[in-house]
């Protein structure tokens, strides 16, 4: 299994692939170490040595953990979640899964119910070796809001990010096919109003329900929603249409049913926008952090310096460097 460059987001490259344990001696978990798994889907288990240290969190609604411990004495991150049910495996489940009876009173029952291993897959995030911003990004946290004028963004959020060794260079990688290029699913090769489209991590692209694709724009001078002008019209409107023609061609899915973001704050400094289903309530998606694409271009085409100008309401971790920086301008 690939470890893909952790700079600011943690994937397994072969997400859709089976890796199952073996025999083979754990390495150690840096990205040039990884057994490869890319043929036949077998590799190495890269967690036959992993040492739990915490629970940094643990969502019940979302079926999903997150652990922190060490691999060969390098700190990892895991992230185990259940993967959604299909309804192409209904049959199956209800034909060969074992039940055993939990309770019974007149018409209603419990079981547990197990199905087949095949069936009962957990996806499983290996960030190795993580970081202490790893460790704490999935650290349960207080939230706080922020109310970020013009002027914050320019005197605390800016230096801020110009401070900090956020790096993006997977997003390279992958716009110079150095990596994940066979999971391109659209490319617009333009220097100026191009992209590429490919599938998030999130999606196991198993059903449409929880489709989720991210547009990774070409230019590299662009950093979040605060450096759009109406100079970028042209490459907004670009993504807008191709990347909606590209699913519909791609998946099936109309315009209509889907919803198209960016993020404030992002999770990387590199503009890049959201795909996903109406259907699927994506992390993120929330009116905290979440601007609508097509509302992005009607505020540029009212105002060209909208995003200069504008206050932005965003929500920042109780542990956030930046919240400290707000804090110690007195405004939170």
């Amino acid at each position: 299994m690939k470890m893909a460059d952790t700079g600011k987001r943690e994937v397994c490259e072969d997400a859709d692939e089976t890796c199952k344990p073996t025999a083979a001696k754990l390495p150690k978990c840096g990205a040039d170490n990884q057994p490869d798994c890319d043929g036949g889907g077998e590799c190495a288990n890269v967690l036959s040595g992993f040492e739990v240290k915490s629970v940094l969190r643990d969502s019940a609604r979302d079926k999903t953990i997150f652990i922190h411990g060490t691999v060969e004495d390098q700190e990892a991150v895991v992230i185990l979640e259940k993967t959604p049910m299909r309804q192409d495996n209904l049959a199956e489940i209800f034909q060969e899964s074992r039940l055993k009876l939990q309770m019974k009173n007149d018409i209603y029952s419990t079981y547990q119910l197990q199905p087949p291993a095949h069936l009962n897959e957990i996806k499983t995030t290996v960030i190795c070796p993580a970081t202490q911003k790893h460790v704490k990004k999935y650290l349960s946290q207080e939230m706080f809001l922020v109310e970020e004028t013009g002027e914050d963004y320019l005197s605390t959020t800016l230096p801020y990010i110009e401070s900090q060794s956020f790096s993006v260079q997977w997003v390279y990688n992958i716009l110079e096919k150095k990596a994940e290029a066979d999971r391109i699913v659209f490319e617009d090769p333009d220097p100026d109003t191009g992209f590429v489209l490919l599938p998030d991590f999130k999606w196991d692209q198993k059903q449409l329900y929880d489709l989720y694709l991210i547009a990774i724009v070409h230019r590299r001078n662009i950093k979040s929603l605060r450096d759009l002008t109406s100079d970028h019209l042209p490459l907004l409107r670009n993504i807008s249409k191709k990347g909606k023609e590209s699913i519909q061609k791609q998946y099936g899915m109309p315009a209509c049913k889907l919803r198209v973001y960016l993020h404030y704050q992002p999770s990387y400094y590199h503009l890049h926008v959201h795909f996903t289903s109406l259907n699927y309530d994506a992390p993120g998606c929330g009116v905290e952090r979440a601007h609508l694409l097509t509302d992005v271009i009607m505020n540029l085409e009212a105002d060209p310096q909208y995003y200069q100008n504008r206050t932005i309401t965003y929500t920042l971790r109780a542990d956030d460097n930046l919240l400290l920086r707000f804090r110690e301008a007195g405004r939170c």
